[in-house]
């Protein structure tokens, strides 16, 4: 009875949890995997578990890729650091939060999801045709892109998104985002520069969907609805006759354009409520004011 009360207050706790909540949980969860089954193989053969970075890294060849395709979606699941993780689950927390203000639950897997295999086939790409890179052998691993890609997703949606850290600093979204891209460049010739070319690819992705879903149009509709139908496979069959909806207006991020932009514009409507609560309306801009004004007629 004790167990079944626990194992009910897990999955309360997993259903409560935010989407980008889950995924940290996912990535320690896969990182706690790896480490403990390369702490027992080492401990029993005195050798180092080759097997992750051979089959769930990313890797640079072409041809090694074509043999394990499944690698441009483990990537980003996979860290074989504690700190690469831990780098990684606080900006998720913190990128993930301000993003989950603007957008939902499925905008966001997309975001991961989409901004990492982006980012992933930049990786292959750099190393087959950039002088510098070709001949190297490595492999990419972590969640950095599709972190950047959320990131920069939500900068694209509004950039002067005041990020505040521990009620500190508060730092515009377009100021963190600047600076990330000028420490991938300037690292670019001393560092990873496949991971940070990965960077790149991640924040540009991300940043190109938001200024798309801006104008109304979802590029990941498509990937939406393959991830909607590999779900189905895996849930039991209803013995309840479906009634298929006629299909009508055009739908934008699983919305119709109208419910769409009601959603972004009452998201706007929030943040600058919550603004004038903080600092009072004489802290909005001109266009923030303008916008409360004709929302309100």
């Amino acid at each position: 009875m004790e167990l079944m009360n626990l194992s009910d207050k897990i999955n309360i706790k997993l259903t409560n949890f935010s989407i980008f909540e889950k995924y940290i949980l996912i990535n320690c969860l896969v990182f706690a995997v790896i480490s403990i089954t390369n702490a027992l193989y080492f401990l029993f053969t005195d050798q180092h578990l080759t097997f992750f970075y051979n089959y769930i890294a990313l890797p640079e060849d072409v041809s090694k890729f074509l043999t394990r395709p499944w690698t441009i979606f483990t990537y980003f699941f996979t860290h074989f650091g504690f700190r690469h993780l831990f780098y990684n689950i606080i900006g998720l927390y913190f990128f993930g939060r301000i993003f989950m203000t603007f957008y939902d639950s499925k905008q966001f897997i997309k975001h991961y999801l989409l901004g990492g295999i982006f980012a992933g086939f930049i990786f292959i790409i750099s190393y087959n045709i950039f002088p510098a890179l070709i001949n190297k052998q490595t492999v990419l691993i972590g969640a950095s892109a599709s972190v950047f890609s959320v990131l920069f997703g939500a900068t694209a949606t509004n950039p002067n998104f005041n990020f505040n850290l521990f009620g500190v600093l508060q730092i515009r979204l377009w100021v963190i985002s600047s600076l990330y891209t000028l420490l991938f460049i300037s690292t670019l010739p001393y560092a990873n520069s496949g991971g940070e070319l990965a960077h790149l690819g991640g924040a540009f992705f991300g940043y190109f969907y938001a200024l798309q879903l801006k104008k109304g149009k979802d590029i990941g509709a498509g990937f939406e609805r393959l991830m909607d139908k590999v779900v189905s496979w895996f849930q039991p069959k209803s013995s309840l006759k479906t009634v298929h909806r006629k299909k009508g207006k055009r739908e934008y991020a699983g919305k119709t354009k109208d419910e769409f932009n009601t959603f972004n514009n009452q998201k706007k409507i929030d943040l600058i409520l919550d603004k004038i609560s903080k600092s009072g309306y004489e802290s909005l801009t001109a266009e923030e004011k303008e916008f409360l004004f004709k929302t309100g007629k």
